[in-house]
């Protein structure tokens, strides 16, 4: 996306006569998703409404797993773009309390950027994150963590981030890392998985053979 279609956009998202200059973000996200984010967030700062966007977005992203209908209309590319825009407009009038995620659709279909959808909202749910000084963490386990277990670990993550800033945790399990585990924290990344120990050793082994 260029800087001259970034602007345009952002032009678009404002309801207001408010300069269209980038409300700086609290954290920097790459990429087109990353772009229509931070563009919808500074839209959403200037009328005050960033809890409310973030509230329509993800009703939106559960509409879209539970309506098939509404699932494959968006990711159907036979359809014309201003049909798109057009239908999408009036479910977003419809179903949004506010009208930059109304804009948020109407201009992603109008660029041919739908298939991106879902990468713009969870960018925009990793800034607001960011904006309530939550830092994202994904911990990967072989087995299920029980209550205690995640307990004890948010304690530990803890320690890693500041004092003003709190953990917003997410755990998944991946029986293939066999155990241990694989800890995302903001953009650091450690892999402490018995798998990756086993490819380690193997490497050495085979280097030495």
């Amino acid at each position: 996306m260029s800087t001259q279609k970034l602007s345009m956009a952002v032009r678009s998202f404002s309801t207001s006569n408010v300069a269209s200059q980038l409300v700086k973000p609290p954290i920097q996200l790459f990429g087109i998703e990353g772009r229509y984010a931070t563009a919808l967030y500074s839209a959403a700062s200037k009328q005050k409404s960033l809890e409310a966007v973030e509230k329509d977005l993800i009703k939106l992203q559960s509409s879209i797993k539970t309506d098939a209908k509404l699932r494959t209309f968006i990711e159907d590319p036979t359809i014309k773009r201003s049909v798109k825009s057009n239908a999408l407009k009036a479910v977003g009038d419809k179903i949004f309390s506010k009208p930059e995620s109304t804009n948020l659709l109407r201009i992603l279909a109008e660029n041919g950027r739908l298939p991106k959808l879902g990468g713009v909202i969870n960018s925009f749910k990793i800034i607001m994150s960011a904006h309530r000084g939550e830092v994202t963490c994904e911990v990967i386990s072989a087995k299920e963590l029980d209550a205690d277990q995640k307990q004890k670990l948010q304690g530990v993550l803890k320690s890693f981030v500041k004092s003003s800033e709190t953990i917003s945790l997410t755990t998944k399990v991946d029986p293939n890392i066999i155990g241990g585990l694989i800890v995302s924290i903001g953009d650091r990344y450690v892999d402490m998985s018995v798998a990756n120990k086993i490819k380690k050793y193997t490497e050495l082994i085979s280097a030495t053979v």
